[in-house]
């Protein structure tokens, strides 16, 4: 795979990150495609692959229809312009996941997926807006971005059962993406992609923005599990209030500790956010082995350093305590690590991981690792 020409990643934070979009030409260098169109197409048949087909039969018409697709299906569309998307291609594809790896400056925990489309000549999904930041990388013929201003949800959409589409798109800004360019939208900014001609691929590369609302109804349910039904309201100190239909102060007060005191826990709230970040979002692409293993079991044979890769669709996000203690969060799950093996969980968050057979006689070390490779989190990595 290629690699991002220079990049000034501080600058781009703080001149560019969510606040306006920016092209960037030809940047990468010796570009490469990383994935063909047939191979697209297989992949949106697979029943575990999230896929959809946007079809334009007449102008101004839209048709959106849900994978999994009949491999047929390719055939019998006709002359109108179509695209087709596959999400989280990067779970699947190694060469795909590699297009994320100069991005992550941006943290690992913000990072959704890589969604990859294909279209023909005009093929689009419409003018939109969306609430998440994206890089949007050409891979193979081109593409006509339009982008306007951004919108809110008081933007006007075209009536459609299953695309938001914006009625108002007027645009501001507009280029043709050459393989290897990047168009960076930040959320909110309306924009609109067509194919100019055949063989058309874009790679998305997707950060998620947890929602407000989303956060505090997780949340409220996952401090509700704790709560005691015995913990009720109690006012021992209670005097002759002035007029029986009153609600004091001091009961409001109380009241409103009793709410808020269960939420303001900044400790827990870290720990259950960890774990609700790293959910995984499909738990289909399952590494776990057959029969579980044991620490023997990895160091066998192993005359070097024992190599493990990181399951493609697992979450691996790290909260640091001091200098040899985290929190380590994966696909939902807390392990809380010291000395050894907190630096075996950085790594682990940081790249491929390495171990030697000697680190993995620490059974704080043995333990994280056999847990994850028996969950499907982590594989060995068999060489010949």
């Amino acid at each position: 795979m290629s690699s991002l020409l220079a990049f000034e990643r501080d600058r781009f934070l703080a001149e560019t990150w969510q606040k306006r979009p920016l092209l960037m030409r030809g940047a990468w260098r010796d570009w490469s495609n990383p994935l063909e169109p047939d191979e697209l197409a297989g992949l949106a048949c697979e029943p575990e692959i999230e896929s959809r087909l946007v079809r334009q039969p007449a102008p101004g018409q839209w048709e959106l229809e849900h994978g999994p697709l009949a491999p047929d299906r390719f055939t019998q569309l006709g002359d109108c312009p179509w695209t087709l998307l596959v999400q989280a291609v990067d779970h699947h594809v190694p060469e795909v996941a590699a297009l994320i790896e100069p991005f992550r400056f941006i943290p690992d925990w913000r990072i959704d997926d890589v969604m990859v489309s294909y279209a023909t000549d005009g093929g689009g999904v419409g003018p939109h807006y969306d609430q998440y930041d994206v890089f949007l990388v050409q891979g193979l013929g081109r593409r006509r971005w339009r982008v306007g201003r951004r919108c809110d949800d008081s933007a006007r959409l075209l009536p459609h059962n299953d695309l938001r589409l914006l009625t108002d798109f007027e645009p501001v800004d507009e280029w043709v993406l050459d393989p290897g360019d990047i168009l960076y939208v930040p959320p909110g900014f309306a924009h609109d992609g067509l194919a100019v001609g055949d063989y058309c691929m874009t790679y998305s590369i997707g950060f998620r923005a947890p929602s407000r609302g989303d956060m505090v109804s997780a949340y409220v349910d996952h401090v509700l599990e704790t709560l005691d039904d015995d913990d009720r309201y109690t006012d021992p100190d209670l005097v002759a209030g002035a007029h029986p239909g009153e609600i004091s102060a001091e009961a409001i007060a109380r009241l409103h500790e009793m709410v808020i005191g269960a939420l303001s826990d900044r400790d827990s709230f870290a720990t259950w956010f960890g774990a609700y970040v790293t959910e995984p979002r499909d738990e289909r692409l399952d590494w776990a082995p057959e029969s579980k293993v044991g620490a023997a079991d990895l160091i066998a044979g192993a005359a070097g350093p024992i190599r493990f890769e990181r399951n493609p669709a697992s979450r691996f996000s790290f909260i640091r305590h001091g200098d040899d203690a985290v929190t380590l969060f994966v696909d939902g799950r807390t392990y809380r690590c010291y000395g050894p093996a907190a630096a075996v969980a950085s790594q682990i968050c940081r790249s491929r991981l390495a171990l030697e057979p000697n680190q993995m006689s620490d059974p704080d070390v043995s333990d994280l690792i056999v847990d994850l490779v028996n969950r499907g989190c982590l594989a060995p990595v068999v060489t010949d």
